[in-house]
C-alpha cells in the first residue's frame, strides 16, 4: 500500500484490543543497562527503574513492527526520556522522547532516528516528530507506541487516540532491540514495560500530510568521506585534495539529507556535498538553504558564503532547526559549475537541504 496517496482506516489488532504484552521488570536479567545511574526502585505503587544518561534494552528480543508500552514519570526539570525501537547498537536506533522542561510547548516530545550517535531533532520537526502537550509530572504517565513498517504511532495518557502519527521513519526498516532511554540530564522513573510482536499492526485513521513542494530542490549530491572542520579555517578556496571518497546521496522527500546516515561524526564533524549546474549562460541564480550546524559554500572553488545555524546561537531559546532559512546568490559562469557545501555538525541533527527555485537556463547533473 503506497501511505503517501492513500489514507488508512485499520481497526486495531485483536492484541490490543483484548489484552496486552506481558510485563518485564527491570530485576529480569533479560535487561542490558548502560547508564550513568541506574537503581530499582518502588515509586507511588509501582516498580520501577530510576535511570539517567543510559540506554536499558531486552537482549533477547528481535523487534521489527509491534506495540511498545510503558509508564514514565518525569521530573518537572530539564530532560528527555522515552523509549527506543530497532535498536542496532547504542549508535544507530529510533527514538521517542518527552521533553520534560518544554511542557506545553510544540516541542514537548519526539520522534527522531538516530545515526551514528547524532539524534536528528533538527532535520526532524513539526507535524509527523511531535505534538504540543502538557506534561504531568512526578505523576505516572502512560506511553504506547505502535510501530508499523515505516509508520508509527503514539499515544500519551489517552490510550483510545493518539498524539500524533509518524508518517516517515528514517532508518530502514530492520529488526533489532527494543528498550528505554533517558538522556544525561534529569533523571526519571520508568515501569511497566511490555511489549507485543505483530506481523501488520494496525494504526488509527490519520489525515496525510500535504505533498512537499520540490520544486527547484538540489535532490542528487555526492557527498565526501568526513574530516575535521578546522581544516577550512577562513579558507577562501578549496583544496583540491581536501577529500577523494564520495558517494552519491538522494534527499529525502523533504528535500533533506540526514549526513549522518552515510558520515560517522567520530571520524571527522565535516563533509562536503557536492552537486554540479550547468548554465546556458553568464548569470545570477538565488540559492535558498537548510543546514545544520554551520556551512561554508564554495562555487567553482572560492568561497561566496558562511554561515552559523547552530543550537542557541541567535537567540537563548534558537533551536536550530532545519529550514530554506537562508539564501544567497551564485555567479554562475557559461557551461558547468560545481557547487561545493562544507557542512558542519556539533550536535542535534547533521544535515543539509538546498533549492534553486528559477531553473530556466540551468541543469543540475543527477
Amino acid at each position: 500500500m503506497n501511505k503517501r496517496t492513500t489514507l488508512l482506516l485499520v481497526i486495531l489488532s485483536m492484541a490490543l484490543c483484548t489484552g496486552h504484552g506481558q510485563v518485564i521488570p527491570f530485576s529480569s536479567e533479560r535487561w542490558v543497562i548502560t547508564a550513568q545511574e541506574q537503581s530499582l526502585e518502588t515509586y507511588k505503587g509501582h516498580e520501577c527503574l530510576m535511570m539517567k544518561g543510559g540506554i536499558a534494552y531486552l537482549g533477547d528480543v528481535d523487534f521489527l513492527n509491534g506495540t511498545i508500552e510503558f509508564d514514565l514519570a518525569i521530573p518537572d526539570a530539564r530532560g528527555f526520556m522515552g523509549a527506543v525501537w530497532r535498536l542496532k547498537d547504542l549508535m544507530n536506533y529510533e527514538e521517542f522522547y518527552l521533553r520534560s522542561h518544554q511542557s506545553g510547548n510544540p516541542d514537548a516530545c519526539q520522534y527522531t532516528p538516530v545515526f551514528n550517535g547524532v539524534a536528528g531533532w533538527q532535520l526532524y520537526h513539526g507535524e509527523g516528530y511531535g505534538v504540543p502537550l502538557k506534561h504531568t509530572f512526578n505523576e505516572w504517565t502512560r506511553v504506547r507506541i505502535i510501530v508499523a513498517g515505516d509508520m508509527g504511532q503514539v499515544y500519551i495518557s489517552d490510550m483510545e487516540k493518539p498524539a500524533f502519527t509518524i508518517y516517515d521513519m528514517k532508518m530502514e526498516s530492520n529488526s533489532g532491540k527494543i528498550g528505554v532511554k533517558i538522556n544525561n540530564f534529569a533523571p526519571g522513573r520508568i515501569a511497566n514495560f511490555s511489549y507485543i510482536l505483530e506481523d501488520e499492526p494496525g494504526l488509527m485513521e490519520y489525515t496525510l500530510p500535504e505533498a512537499t513542494d520540490r520544486t527547484g530542490m538540489i535532490t542528487s549530491w555526492k557527498v565526501s568521506a568526513p574530516f575535521k572542520e578546522e581544516v577550512l579555517a577562513d579558507a577562501e578556496l578549496l583544496p583540491e585534495d581536501l577529500v577523494s571518497e564520495f558517494i552519491n546521496v538522494k534527499c529525502e522527500e523533504s528535500g533533506t539529507v540526514n549526513l549522518a546516515s552515510v558520515a560517522k561524526i567520530t571520524e571527522g564533524n565535516t563533509v562536503l556535498a557536492v552537486a554540479e549546474i550547468h548554465s546556458s549562460s553568464a548569470q545570477m541564480k538565488l540559492l535558498e538553504l537548510g543546514y545544520s550546524d554551520r556551512i561554508r559554500v564554495y562555487l567553482n572553488g572560492k568561497a561566496i558564503y558562511s554561515g552559523n545555524n547552530t543550537y542557541m546561537t541567535r537567540d537563548y531559546r534558537y533551536l536550530g532547526t532545519i529550514g530554506f532559512f537562508d539564501a544567497l546568490y551564485l555567479p554562475l559562469n557559461e557551461g558547468n559549475n560545481v557547487l561545493s557545501l562544507a557542512v558542519s555538525e556539533s550536535f542535534g541533527g547533521w544535515g543539509l537541504k538546498a533549492r534553486i527555485p528559477d531553473q530556466a537556463s540551468i541543469s543540475l547533473t543527477e
